[in-house]
């Protein structure tokens, strides 16, 4: 299990996505996160799938080792899938013990939800794929960098992050 975690990992390369700033790539995973959460519709899903499609394809990260960093989340997947099942209005298709109903629209909010998540991880994996932990860390420091002002210990909170993502 613990050989299929590829978050966090970099796979060294000469195309564009690794030339790329790595303070431009945050703000893109972040830019791409708030826009995932903010997607309503089958539409801006199509639209986001085609985006992480084309970010995968610049990066020339293989797709096995995207979809290994899926294993070990995949349980999260399917148990916040299941959950969402039962958070919809409407007619109930399904009445379970009487007073759990699954409904046409729980099970879009299941199914959203689940490549919301999916979504979100392999994004986040191109990201470490194609920038080193050193990159990122300077980065991160770099854009919170404005907040010495008020007197928040910028590397210090750039150096956990980077910590932490080496522990995942």
């Amino acid at each position: 299990m613990l050989k299929d975690i590829t978050l966090g990992q970099y796979f060294p390369g000469d195309t564009i996505a690794h030339r790329l700033d790595p303070r431009t790539k945050i703000l893109l995973v972040v830019l791409y996160i708030v826009a995932l959460f903010c997607a309503k519709s089958l539409l801006a899903y199509g639209i986001l799938a085609a985006v992480l499609a084309v970010c995968v394809r610049i990066s020339r990260v293989g797709i096995k080792s995207l979809v290994r960093g899926l294993k070990p989340v995949v349980f999260i997947i399917v148990f916040t899938g299941i959950l969402n099942l039962f958070y919809g209005s409407g007619e109930p298709l399904v009445t379970l013990f009487g007073f759990m109903q699954i409904t046409w629209n729980g099970i879009q909010n299941a199914i959203f939800i689940a490549i919301r998540i999916m979504s979100l991880i392999l994004f986040s994996a191109v990201l470490t794929f194609t920038t080193t932990p050193t990159e990122l860390t300077d980065a991160l420091e770099r854009i919170m960098k404005p907040l010495k002002v008020l007197h928040v210990r910028v590397h210090e909170i750039a150096m956990m992050m980077t910590i932490a993502l080496r522990f995942v």
